[in-house]
């Protein structure tokens, strides 16, 4: 016999089997019990929260032959005939593909008909937002007055794509998404019908990666059971088959970005991906780590809100002792940006890198919530006790010491000459800078306009940062070259723009030009430091 995935075999088969919706399951026995009994329901939430399952076992209940308390016995001819699918008074529509208006047509021309057996004819419509507007005009009236043994059940995830004329004729039922507790419980149960184990911590990690659907734990739990068959699950087993990363990194991660430490920022990421962990997955995941943060810097019972183990609540409130609400919400802000960003882009490891080391620089933004954050970051430091520094005295030894030091004599200015051995040491130079910028650098090149300057060519969009960090590698230049170059910053497209027009490169510098020869030899080579 084929296997059967774990979903189907334990979807519910009575109201008491229904994860998490008490509220539904209660409303819908007192209407049985006390023959209240509507002619519409619209069944609305997210995936795997019980839809479905819930419109089957009413129908299954409203039709019972020997109902027990609202719940439908399972033993009789119409609970067996609806529970197989072979009822020809329970009709399930998928308005997915069924979605047109001579699909209504039928039912309107079906609804006239008494059930042959039970006592209601029961009509579920799943995803019923895909019907199109023609189809449901043409659903009102019958949905309306219905004849009296018909019964509607709209199933929808979208509730917001239908009509307020259907919404008006129909009770609405919103199922809730199901705790991670719930969700742990219940594949504890089930895991004990299978015969087969798993430790608390890998339910847990299950429940939350479910996001309130237990038929998303349900399929999870599958995949582990066959990738690890005769093994006891654990945690670190369902993050290997999920894609997803152990929370220890994102403590780490946040660490990293905090002290401005890109080089470990940039290793953790790297570790990340070589695992073959999903970025998307780790970005969400680290947001769900502040906003774990960020409720233990703000609530005084975090435990209540924080959805993980106690060992890792008491970290959280260690960390968070260090960061400000003010800081975990820009960090919130900038990763909840990069996640909408990657989703359009082919590299999304790049797109996370660069924003890692943009929080690792000290690039002045102008954000309001990084201005708040930094704010609330020097206002930690001196709380936490700084050094006092008279201004005065440090004024007073600056002028003292600038009395007894010679003035440095003038640098020579760089030349053409100076700018083709820039390029052929490109790589070298930028070596020297910090490791903040020089990933920016490495993704430049030395160019030249003819213009006796130095023109650094950018990835297009990166103008901005390079121009604020055009002092820096100045500084760079002159220790190397003992020189001053006059450096000029282009973006890429505007520097391709310029040789399409005049046909050179800078390599191509016009050794006969009067102005090249009357340089050549007048100043000795600049020196590089060996690497």
């Amino acid at each position: 016999m084929a296997y059967t995935a774990l979903y189907r075999k334990f979807r519910p088969n009575t109201f008491k089997g229904v994860v998490g919706q008490e509220h539904i399951v209660k409303t819908l026995k007192n209407e049985i019990l006390s023959d209240m009994v509507s002619h519409a329901y619209l069944f609305c939430g997210t995936r795997g929260t019980g839809k479905t399952s819930t419109a089957k076992i009413f129908a299954k209940a409203i039709n019972c032959l020997n109902p027990k308390d609202g719940e439908p016995c399972g033993q009789c001819e119409m609970c067996a005939a609806i529970q197989e699918g072979r009822s020809v008074n329970v009709i399930e529509i998928d308005a997915a593909s069924n979605n047109g208006v001579e699909n209504i047509r039928d039912i309107r021309e079906e609804v006239k008909y008494p059930p042959t057996e039970g006592k209601y004819k029961v009509y579920i419509i799943d995803e019923v937002h895909m019907l199109s507007p023609g189809a449901f005009n043409a659903l009102l009236k019958t949905l309306e007055e219905p004849p009296k043994h018909v019964i509607f059940i709209l199933a929808t995830t979208d509730p917001q794509r239908v009509p307020v004329t259907i919404l008006s004729r129909c009770q609405r039922f919103d199922f809730k998404r199901i705790s991670s507790g719930e969700i742990t419980q219940t594949l504890k149960k089930y895991l004990k019908e299978e015969g087969a184990d798993a430790d608390d911590a890998a339910l847990s990690a299950i429940g939350r990666l479910a996001d309130g659907s237990m038929r998303d734990s349900l399929s999870i739990l599958d995949q582990c059971l066959a990738f690890y068959h005769g093994e006891k699950i654990t945690e670190e087993n369902v993050l290997e088959v999920c894609g997803n990363t152990d929370v220890s990194v994102f403590f780490d991660m946040t660490e990293a970005v905090v002290s401005k430490n890109a080089a470990k920022a940039m290793d953790i990421i790297d570790d990340t991906i070589n695992k073959g962990r999903d970025i998307s997955q780790f970005i969400t995941d680290f947001l769900e780590h502040l906003r774990n943060l960020l409720v233990c810097s703000s609530v005084d019972e975090a435990e209540t809100l924080i959805d993980t183990s106690e060992e890792n609540t008491k970290r959280l409130k260690k960390q968070s002792e260090k960061l400000s609400p003010e800081e975990i919400i820009y960090l919130i802000k900038v990763f909840s940006g990069v996640l909408s960003d990657i989703k359009y882009s082919s590299n999304k490891r790049i797109i996370l890198e660069v924003e890692i080391i943009k929080l690792c620089s000290n690039t002045v933004k102008n954000d309001v919530d990084y201005l708040a954050s930094r704010l609330a970051q020097l206002e930690r430091t001196i709380k936490n006790g700084v050094v006092a520094v008279s201004v005065n005295d440090d004024l007073s030894k600056k002028g003292e010491s600038a009395e007894n030091t010679e003035k440095p004599k003038p640098k020579d200015k760089a030349f053409p000459e100076d700018i083709s051995k820039i390029r052929e040491n490109w790589r070298a130079i930028c070596s020297k800078l910090p490791v903040n910028d020089k990933t920016f650098f490495d993704l430049s090149e030395a160019g030249y306009m003819e213009d006796g300057r130095l023109t650094i060519v950018c990835p297009n969009g990166y103008k901005s940062f390079i121009e604020s960090k055009k002092q820096d590698f100045s500084d760079v230049l002159l220790s190397m070259f003992n020189k001053i170059f006059d450096i000029k910053i282009v973006e890429k497209s505007e520097y391709e723009n310029y040789e399409s027009v005049n046909g050179g490169h800078y390599d191509n510098v016009n050794e006969d030009d009067p102005f090249f020869n009357s340089t050549t030899g007048m100043f000795s080579d600049a020196d590089f430091i060996d690497e």
